[in-house]
């Protein structure tokens, strides 16, 4: 090989590696910018994601789920103070409300709050109070959790002669979610509830201020179906409390459903009783023509 030769095969090779060199270092140089610009769109992508997620969940608090802040000891010991539950807000859409139900409810122009609250002093306070209420971070001061003892065209009375309360008659074994060492009621009601009603009472009897503290308010301490906003369904918070709130199986005895039947068949069976007459006299009339 001639020297002429040589020299042309190593300048031949020459732009080759000069070649990778370049590859080399504009991958180099893409990477890095690759890094940065995603860093640089991660911060500004940041607050609208922030944003997105907040009307995601007040959209889910709005129609789905809430969080509720549990603020007093009426509930006890079905529910402790600062305990955190779900509320399903979708159930009654497909249900009615049952006996037994553990409910959020408003109480806005109706029940005094049983925990008073300062108002907060500037908008901003106001703003990030609003947002802890809406979920389940700190307490509303007008909703209440009560346990759902009568619906609308119930009797509900205490006591009977072993002072348990009754519900159109039949006695409510309430031991198995009662407060330790509480009578079912302190002092003696009957009422019968409206239709459109409910008679609500905390777990905690001598300390809850519930249907019975409202007998004198507008329909004798009955609460608006309309004002429930949904079912405590599960305690969230503090995760070693963690548990479902079914109904007590004391709601599912027979005689209960069976008087419910009986009540609700009523209206019919008076409207039969009055039809029934009636007829026999427009057939006596027609057969006379």
């Amino acid at each position: 090989m001639t020297s002429e030769d040589r020299e042309y095969g190593a300048a031949s090779r020459r732009p080759v590696e000069d070649e990778v060199d370049v590859v080399a270092e504009d991958t180099q140089k893409t990477a890095t910018d690759g890094k940065g610009k995603k860093k640089g769109s991660f911060w500004k992508e940041l607050p609208v994601l922030v944003v997105v997620a907040l009307v995601l969940a007040l959209i889910i608090k709005t129609f789905v789920i809430q969080a509720f802040y549990i603020p007093s000891e009426s509930m006890e010991n079905t529910l402790l103070t600062n305990d955190r539950v779900l509320v399903n807000k979708l159930v009654y859409r497909v249900r009615d409300i049952e006996r037994g139900d553990v409910v959020v409810f408003s109480g806005v122009d109706s029940w005094d709050g049983e925990v008073r609250f300062e108002e907060p002093s500037n908008p901003v306070s106001a703003f990030f109070r609003w947002i802890g209420t809406a979920f389940g971070v700190v307490p509303g001061e007008k909703d209440y959790i009560k346990r759902v003892i009568g619906v609308a065209g119930d009797t509900v009375k205490c006591c009977d002669a072993q002072g348990r309360v009754t519900v159109n008659g039949v006695p409510l074994d309430e031991k198995g979610y009662l407060y330790p060492g509480d009578e079912p009621s302190n002092e003696p009601f009957e009422v019968k509830v409206p239709q459109g009603r409910l008679w609500v009472m905390g777990d905690h009897r001598s300390v809850s201020l519930d249907s019975r503290s409202h007998e004198g308010d507008p329909g004798n301490g009955t609460i608006p179906v309309d004002k429930v906003i949904g079912r405590a369904f599960v305690i969230v918070w503090p995760f070693s409390r963690a548990k479902i709130l079914p109904i007590p199986d004391t709601f599912q005895q027979p005689a209960l459903k069976a008087a419910v039947a009986l009540t609700e068949a009523t209206p019919l069976v008076g409207g039969l009783a009055g039809a029934v007459p009636l007829v026999m006299w427009r057939r006596r009339r027609n057969s006379r023509r």
